[in-house]
């Protein structure tokens, strides 16, 4: 009889797929925020060596100067470092990669984030992409094919930096080559150099000079 079914309503369970996937997604939150504190942490002893004060990194950094402080106790050798090269022409793997980054967000916004290239840069900001071979070949491939069909709308400085981003990463030398200048020179780590790179790529090209000599 209709009177006798049972009535009470049937719920699903969470799926150990779905609990996998929601975990997933906090993990690359999580490890994307410490990979940036490691950074800025890194970035901290990289302008202490250059001499630059407490006070004037606590700003930047809008951290405490007791925590800047602290920071430089637990990590600072207490010995200083020779001028930082931020000069766009370095050819390691890192700096290379960092310019490529950079470049790969310039076309992204230019683009109005509808570039091959923005899913690939949106992972890299937030972590979830990492800088291994497979994956600077994939960003190549996404950015040539985007300065490929949207030439017209790029800056010719765009194509300019990649090509020499490009030629540089196929030559096997430069991929292994430390950075000029002097042994300690070269301390800062690949993810420093990354952002650093990053940061004057950028500043290249919305300054109009990519086409530069330091690119060719």
């Amino acid at each position: 009889m209709a009177g006798d079914r049972d009535t009470h309503p049937t719920y699903e369970t969470l799926t150990e797929d779905q609990a996998e996937r929601i975990i997933a997604g906090m993990n690359e939150v999580i490890r994307a925020g410490e990979e940036m504190r490691t950074l800025r942490t890194e970035m901290i002893q990289v302008l202490v060596g250059l001499g630059w004060s407490q006070s004037r990194i606590a700003r930047l950094t809008e951290m405490s100067q007791p925590a800047v402080s602290k920071q430089v106790a637990r990590h600072g050798s207490g010995e200083p470092h020779p001028p930082l090269d931020v000069s766009l022409d370095q050819h390691d793997t890192p700096w290379l990669e960092g310019r490529l980054w950079g470049l790969a967000e310039e076309v992204s916004e230019t683009l109005d984030d509808r570039a091959h290239c923005t899913r690939h840069v949106t992972a890299l900001a937030r972590g979830r992409k990492r800088f291994t071979p497979q994956g600077v070949d994939e960003l190549r491939r996404l950015l040539e094919e985007d300065l490929r069909v949207h030439r017209e709308r790029l800056p010719g400085s765009h194509r300019a930096a990649y090509d020499a981003i490009s030629r540089a990463l196929d030559v096997p030398a430069a991929r292994t080559a430390p950075p000029a200048g002097p042994p300690k020179a070269a301390m800062a780590s690949a993810s420093v150099r990354r952002a650093l790179a990053h940061r004057v790529q950028r500043d290249r090209l919305r300054g109009g000079e990519a086409g530069t000599s330091a690119q060719n």
